[in-house]
């Protein structure tokens, strides 16, 4: 051992003039080739789980897609009416999801731009307030569904009630039809109440002009006859005060009033008092957004569900004959200002002009 030292001390020291052993060399060998190779494993660890990863991920989305779609096959081969709903399901969360993150981003633009809801354009206002009321629909069967093994009644509540406890994402196209005239022959049953009501108070009203023009358009719904906007308009002052102001309206006459617009009667006076000005003054706005846009500017789609918010049952009538009903309702809705409670009484009675007339004219029963 101490030769061996004595050696390699001087083989340091004289440089190559003793030149190591065979044993010696293939040591050295054996180090360099497991340095090398420890280099190379580790570049090799440090670079494949990232392409490991997509590989995977590529492989279990297809493998994902093609059991989705022999499920899929199974299921329309041997339950198709299952499926239909399952589909009709499925496609129903994707449309609202896609519509909880346009909200949430048109919220978002809000905040940012420090703009309120009246500031917005047409359709970002109409979508903030159709998804407000999916969103208020869905509420319920999320209260009923909190407690234990719930879930299971909810399903089947669902399946048996689709017009009270869905939304329309989840109606089959048959069933949007359907339910539409059915939400559109509730709202009239309260048209003649309405009607009779104005005639009622007709010899209430101190102006002897207003009171003939208030006559004739009465006249006028009750014959079927489409009142022109002029006759509508002049009627203006007559619901300012007594006895056809909003405030000054009963509880059943409101009633009657949120049947007509379909919200909820069954609520505290007061609480349908504020409903009936909220909801007045949203449609208000949104007719002024639409004013601004341009009617032109609207789809067919989107034209048939602006007359069916104002209370035309659009699903039976053709597109040109919409168009004009909704210009029309424009043109009186923009001649109006909702600055205080007295305006925003006149447009709730508003309504019920184009309502009842296009109702018993245009709408089947």
């Amino acid at each position: 051992m101490a030769l061996s030292r004595v050696c390699w001390t001087r083989a340091a020291l004289w440089g190559s003039a003793v030149a190591p052993g065979p044993v010696v060399t293939r040591r050295l060998q054996l180090g360099r080739s497991g340095l090398a190779w420890e280099a190379f494993r580790s570049s090799k660890l440090h670079l494949s789980p990232k392409s490991d990863m997509k590989s995977l991920i590529s492989y279990v989305v297809t493998k994902t897609k093609v059991i989705n779609g022999k499920y899929h096959r199974f299921l329309g081969r041997h339950f198709p009416r299952f499926y239909v709903l399952y589909t009709i399901f499925m496609k129903g969360l994707q449309m609202f999801w896609a519509d909880a993150k346009k909200a949430r981003r048109i919220k978002t633009n809000m905040w940012k731009q420090s703009i309120k809801f009246h500031q917005l354009p047409y359709r970002e206002m109409e979508h903030l307030r159709q998804f407000r009321q999916d969103v208020t629909k869905c509420l319920f069967l999320g209260i009923i569904s909190i407690p234990p093994f719930a879930n299971y009644l909810v399903f089947l509540l669902m399946y048996l009630f689709p017009r009270q406890l869905l939304i329309r994402h989840f109606w089959t196209p048959k069933q949007q039809i359907d339910f539409l005239d059915i939400y559109h022959a509730l709202r009239k049953q309260s048209h003649s109440e309405i009607i009779s009501y104005l005639e009622r108070v007709i010899p209430l009203v101190s102006d002897a002009g207003l009171q003939w023009h208030l006559t004739e358009l009465c006249t006028k719904i009750q014959n079927g006859t489409h009142p022109a906007v002029q006759d509508i308009l002049t009627l203006r002052e007559c619901f300012s005060n007594h006895p056809l102001g909003i405030n000054q309206l009963q509880a059943w006459q409101m009633k009657a009033l949120s049947r007509a617009m379909l919200l909820t009667p069954y609520l505290p006076p007061p609480l349908l008092r504020h409903r009936l000005k909220t909801h007045t003054t949203v449609i208000h706005q949104l007719d002024r957004a639409l004013a601004k846009l341009g009617i032109g500017q609207l789809s067919a789609q989107e034209v048939k569900l602006a007359c069916y918010l104002r209370g035309l049952n659009s699903t039976h009538i053709a597109e040109d004959r919409c168009r004009t009903w909704l210009g029309e309702w424009l043109q009186i809705s923009c001649s109006l200002k909702v600055r205080t409670t007295k305006n925003i009484s006149r447009r709730c009675q508003m309504f019920l002009g184009l309502r009842e007339q296009s109702a018993r004219q245009n709408c089947p029963s």
